[in-house]
């Protein structure tokens, strides 16, 4: 299965640096079984995770690609490879991989909260010399780390302000503690609720969320970027968008965090599973999220599946904000029928043709006469003379 993140959307409109040239195939996510092994990695072993240890043709497992995991086949990184219990299906394995792993970063890594601690989410609705592994998708597919994060917080009591459109409210009750509404000025709701500010805040839009966020802090609170949602903007790459969200963002010296005793944090699982080699950190987390879903304490909201031929419209539901939890891309679905589509010009040329035998007649001395068929008055007074 193949999951959709909001990345793939940024790809799509070239606002994500270090792209292959195009054409290329998108998605950073699957889960599947093992189809094929490259040449050494056999010997490939780690002995500090339970789940990831030998790879073998026919194991089940989710994998991270930096591309190309909307396929049926993809070759991957061994390292990138994690193995999966027999008893997770592939549609919940590929939604626990990214989103889980980045929610538990965010929280207990970098976030290091405890019982009691208080944060603000936003997009609350949602959800390699190594050799290289073939794989064979059974293929599923913000914002799932919405639903991820609200998830793993019930596992440690910790109070959730989310931020959401309007419309996803009502099926976000019972999950986040305190809805607000995406787009209006909620600070003054969130004093409200907890008047010292929040210990943790959460950004994945970026822009003038970072002033608004670092000013929600407490002393001691973190801010965490992981992500700038708001340069997708409209269909295409946008560079006036890009530069609104750079300038909106307020230029917040050392010496400021020293005074307010605050923290400025970011996170790209991307870039520090490609570009800065730490996939042994990755995999070690994967590992606890397995634990965690093992004992029951997550379990991954699956919005929708789709086939890879409607991939365009299961991308303009995340572009559209109109998900909650994970999208995922199932290559053995049918892909949805289409409506037909009338032959352009079929109707004008036919009444071009009847334009046409009626001027050749009236040419002739011939017309065709107008029959009307008899009322019922008509057909009575036809049988009284008869």
């Amino acid at each position: 299965m193949d999951g959709l993140n909001f990345q793939d959307l940024m790809a799509r409109q070239g606002v994500i640096e270090s792209l292959p040239k195009a054409p290329f195939i998108l998605g950073f996510e699957c889960s599947g079984v093992i189809e094929q092994v490259g040449e050494g990695v056999e010997k490939f072993k780690s002995n500090q995770h339970e789940f990831s240890v030998y790879h073998f043709v026919g194991d089940r497992v989710v994998a991270l690609p930096e591309w190309r995991a909307w396929s049926e086949l993809v070759s991957v990184p061994a390292k990138n490879v994690f193995a999966i219990p027999d008893n997770l299906n592939y549609v919940d394995a590929a939604a626990l991989a990214t989103n889980y792993i980045v929610a538990y970063v965010l929280l207990f890594e970098l976030g290091a909260v405890k019982p009691g601690s208080s944060l603000i989410l936003h997009s609350a609705g949602g959800g390699v010399v190594e050799g290289q592994i073939t794989r064979k998708i059974f293929s599923p597919t913000k914002s799932l780390k919405g639903q991820a994060v609200a998830q793993l917080c019930k596992t440690v009591d910790v109070t959730v302000f989310g931020v959401a459109s309007k419309t996803k409210h009502e099926a976000l009750k019972g999950t986040i503690d305190h809805l607000l509404e995406r787009g209006s000025d909620y600070a003054a709701e969130v004093r409200k609720v907890s008047p010292e500010g929040v210990d943790l805040f959460l950004d994945c839009v970026c822009g003038e969320e970072c002033s608004r966020g670092y000013s929600l802090l407490k002393p001691m609170g973190k801010y965490i970027l992981f992500g700038s949602s708001n340069i997708v903007t409209g269909e295409t790459k946008s560079f006036f968008s890009a530069a609104k969200s750079w300038w909106q963002v307020d230029k917040i010296s050392p010496l400021k965090l020293f005074d307010d005793s605050k923290t400025l944090m970011g996170f790209n699982l991307r870039r520090l599973l490609f570009h800065q080699n730490q996939s042994e950190y990755v995999a070690n987390i994967f590992d606890k999220v397995i634990g965690l879903w093992k004992d029951g304490k997550v379990k991954p909201v699956i919005d929708s599946t789709w086939a890879f031929e409607d991939v365009g419209e299961a991308m303009q539901k995340m572009h559209d904000r109109k998900n909650i939890g994970k999208i995922v891309l199932d290559p053995s679905l049918e892909p949805k029928p289409k409506p037909a589509t009338p032959v352009k010009g079929k109707s004008k040329n036919a009444d071009k043709e009847k334009d046409k035998k009626e001027e050749d007649s009236s040419a002739n001395g011939t017309t065709t006469p107008e029959v009307s068929s008899p009322t019922t008055k008509e057909k009575e007074k036809e049988k009284e003379s008869s």
